[in-house]
């Protein structure tokens, strides 16, 4: 039974991209007409008495507790123990707006959504797939790639998880991708494919060859009356570390790219400005097909989304966020870190490019926190336990045949010493 408020939505997506690509728990999502609501209505008009939310406020402002009050001096209640907005609170999505359409140029005079705010940037994924992914609505990824995202998929909301290789010959593997997403078009009518750049466990960013070959990809399938969802899982963005990555998120050049295509991007300051216990994510999307109505429609199946989850997302979190950005020396402090791990980077990239192995190859890489090995012969899991037992070294398993080490949590002056040991270790193995 659809709820008379999900059905409104509904009828306002009708005939969208959106309602094409939606989910049968994204048909049913609504934002319910209850505290929170009537709590915002309240919280305008309600002059002499507000007893709508849960909270306990002395003078019009929450009252706070000493003990946390004096290790956040600079902050004021509202900023620290008072409850955040579902979508979260609007001058942290303002400001990220304006922050995404300064990195990625191209959304300047492109129509895109406010940012919505949510408890981490797993969570824009899970809710993405609540609302878009189910058993008959089957998610693409690469080959390898997070294990969070079968997780999410497969076990969270049933669907089937397909992957293509993300490497051939030492490159991006852009036939693959293609096959995959028309294969995937053809057998149900839509497409919904996660890219993640820079990518994790690969450490790979597309160059602006690449990037345009998939833009190609998607627009084609698109031309061909598919509807196609691309979800750009853009944590690591900006992290780059070659001249010939394309600077721009994949989401600058899906935002309008047809009516046909729903462009979402995930992206936020866990790993962007190095801030990742504050559990903050945006979810932001566009197509060029959609009206405000709309917009506004499908921000609140995901308000439903996060009511029915979490609630909403952290205050503190949110404001420290909003005094980091405003910071004036908070880009030079960025830029100092990025230096840090680009010298990181080209220890590695020194290392690997100079040894050779029978056992292990590196996947491309580029950018980002991590580089991979595939391990051309015996197992992953019984070099990465040697390797902790012998050497004290710790990397990740990724699936029986990739190994993922993070450059980006190992000292620079370690980096000769430790990939000496993965390779002496597999060698051994």
């Amino acid at each position: 039974m659809i709820n008379p408020l999900a059905k409104e939505l509904n009828d306002t997506l009708s005939g969208s991209v959106v309602d094409a690509l939606m989910s049968d728990m994204g048909k049913r999502l609504y934002f319910p007409n209850g505290i929170i609501s009537q709590g915002g209505e309240a919280a305008k008009d309600a002059h002499f008495a507000n007893g709508t939310i849960g909270m306990a406020v002395a003078g019009g402002t929450p009252i706070e507790l000493e003990s946390y009050k004096k290790i956040m001096p600079s902050l004021n209640p509202r900023e620290t123990v008072a409850y955040a907005k579902t979508a979260g609170n609007p001058n942290v999505r303002d400001l990220w707006k304006s922050k995404i359409i300064e990195k990625n140029p191209d959304l300047k005079d492109k129509k895109i959504s406010s940012p919505i705010l949510v408890p981490g940037l797993t969570a824009v994924l899970s809710y993405v797939a609540d609302i878009f992914v189910d058993s008959e609505k089957p998610l693409l990824a690469p080959n390898p790639c997070w294990d969070n995202y079968e997780l999410i998929a497969a076990a969270r909301r049933g669907a089937e998880f397909h992957q293509f290789e993300c490497f051939k010959d030492g490159k991006f593997n852009i036939a693959g991708l293609e096959k995959a997403m028309k294969d995937e078009a053809e057998k149900y009518g839509s497409v919904r494919v996660i890219l993640n750049f820079p990518q994790n466990p690969s450490g790979y960013s597309p160059t602006k060859d690449e990037a345009k070959a998939i833009v190609k990809i998607v627009k084609e399938i698109a031309e061909a009356g598919k509807k196609v969802l691309v979800l750009s899982d853009d944590a690591y963005f900006g992290l780059n570390y070659e001249d010939d990555i394309e600077p721009q998120s994949l989401f600058a050049y899906m935002a309008d790219l047809h009516e046909n295509v729903l462009a979402i991007k995930a992206d936020g300051p866990t790993k962007e400005d190095f801030a990742w216990g504050f559990r903050t994510g945006f979810i932001t999307f566009a197509s060029k097909g959609l009206s405000d109505e709309q917009i506004t429609a499908l921000q609140i199946k995901f308000m439903a989304a996060i009511r029915s989850s979490v609630s909403c997302s952290s205050t503190v979190s949110q404001s420290l966020v909003v005094h980091a950005l405003a910071d004036l020396s908070h880009e030079n402090q960025k830029k100092e870190l990025r230096a840090m791990l680009k010298r990181r980077y080209d220890a590695v990239r020194k290392f690997v490019n100079t040894h050779e192995s029978k056992v292990l190859e590196a996947l491309p890489f580029n950018s980002g926190y991590f580089m991979s090995f595939h391990v051309k012969t015996g197992k992953a899991e019984e070099i990465r336990k040697a390797l902790l037992a012998q050497k004290g070294i710790g990397i990740i398993q990724i699936d029986p045949y990739t190994l993922r080490v993070a450059f980006s949590s190992i000292d620079e002056d370690k980096i000769d010493s430790v990939y000496t040991s993965i390779y002496t270790v597999a060698e051994a193995i």
